[in-house]
């Protein structure tokens, strides 16, 4: 026995096991370390066509056959296509005001500026004011804001 651990034969078979047990871990961190980039790039690659493919947003179909449906959905601001991300809904003419050439609009209590650039320039079809929010991680933002008629 004593001339088998001498010769060295334990420690070339111990050798040969953790170099192999070393290689296995690093052959595993280097697929690892692929697959969660792949996976977010799938993830993100995903995501942008599911966006490019929802135009408007009808979930249940009620407005379909309105004949305002195209012109709603063709709506867009300084900011992007107003039915992509955000509802619309109709605002009382107590709910919004013009000052100085800028809108304000009073959400859920509270009076928000609409930036400029999410104002709708072209003629209501509608007739009433609509407003466009968005509720994100920076707080309540206006995507979109078309002006009424205020009678």
């Amino acid at each position: 026995m004593t001339n088998w651990i001498d010769s060295g034969r334990i420690f070339a078979r111990l050798r040969a096991e953790l170099t192999g047990s070393i290689r296995e871990i690093t052959d595993h961190r280097r697929r690892v370390r692929l697959r969660v980039p792949l996976t977010l790039s799938l993830v993100a690659l995903l995501s942008v066509a599911a966006a490019s493919l929802v135009h408007a947003r009808d979930p249940d179909g009620r407005y379909a056959n309105s004949p305002l449906k195209q012109w709603f959905d063709s709506l867009r601001s300084g900011k992007g296509p107003c039915c992509s991300d955000a509802d619309g809904t109709a605002v009382s003419d107590v709910d919004w005001e013009s000052k100085d050439g800028h809108y304000r609009v009073r959400i859920d209590g509270e009076w928000i500026d609409v930036p400029d650039d999410a104002v709708i320039t072209e003629p209501n079809r509608y007739g009433r004011t609509m407003v466009w929010p968005i509720r994100g991680y920076l707080g309540l933002q206006i995507r979109c804001f078309m002006p009424g008629s205020m009678t």
